[in-house]
């Protein structure tokens, strides 16, 4: 029985990160790496998402912020303010616009200023520990709980050390997937599914019902 159980399982995490396992950073056009620009352009996606606002909408202005320029910490603080604004808009981030043009400056001078613009240096200072990253993340204007939370499910690819990071989010996806609540187990069933893939598709589960009944449908 528990053999069989364990193949079900497998199965149920091999069709759910097959159909929902894209990253945020994916879909905001972030091809990650341990390296400056990359791990910053995934801080402002962060940032953007930790706002009651959509992740679609939050995506599709990580992209327009790209593509006005404003990707490392130095452009963003160089920017003017309602640069930022515009370009926020453009993404749809409007509700949010004018507050969050004020943390994106913020935040960036404080990166620059605290950690030279470079991310790792805050991984650094925090000795590569999640719950390290999780406080000092949460000093960057705009950044919450949940952004945190977003930033090291995203970053674990790159930044190993923090892996597996399936916060409280993660694991009510996979709760309602009929998997074992345990980070460990998790990994373990998922192979070699990277694990920012195996946390994108669980958050996705615990958020969305449908796409829990669809990766158990194809699982079946």
């Amino acid at each position: 029985m528990s053999r069989q159980r364990d193949v079900v399982q497998r199965d149920v995490v091999r069709e759910l990160v097959r159909a929902h396992g894209t990253t945020l950073a994916e879909e905001a056009g972030i091809t990650l790496r341990d390296t400056p620009q990359p791990l910053y352009r995934l801080l402002v996606l962060a940032v953007l998402l930790s706002a009651r606002i959509r992740a679609s909408v939050a995506v599709a202005t990580a992209r327009e912020l790209h593509r006005a320029g404003l990707r490392d910490p130095r452009r963003m603080a160089a920017a003017d303010w309602q640069e930022r604004v515009d370009a926020l808009g453009r993404g749809g981030y409007r509700r949010y616009d004018e507050r969050t043009a004020t943390q994106l400056g913020d935040g960036a001078e404080l990166l620059i200023e605290r950690w030279g613009g470079d991310l790792r240096r805050m991984r650094a200072e925090a000795h590569g520990e999640a719950a390290g990253l999780r406080r000092l993340l949460q000093e960057v204007p705009g950044m919450g709980p949940t952004g945190a939370d977003i930033f090291l499910r995203e970053v674990q690819d790159v930044w190993p050390e923090t892996a597996p990071y399936l916060d409280r989010k993660a694991l009510a996806g996979a709760e309602r997937l009929g998997l074992p609540a345990d980070p460990d187990r998790l990994v373990e069933l998922a192979g070699d599914v990277r694990p920012a893939v195996l946390a994108a598709g669980l958050v996705r589960a615990a958020r969305d019902k449908e796409v829990a009944e669809d990766s158990l449908r194809r699982a079946v």
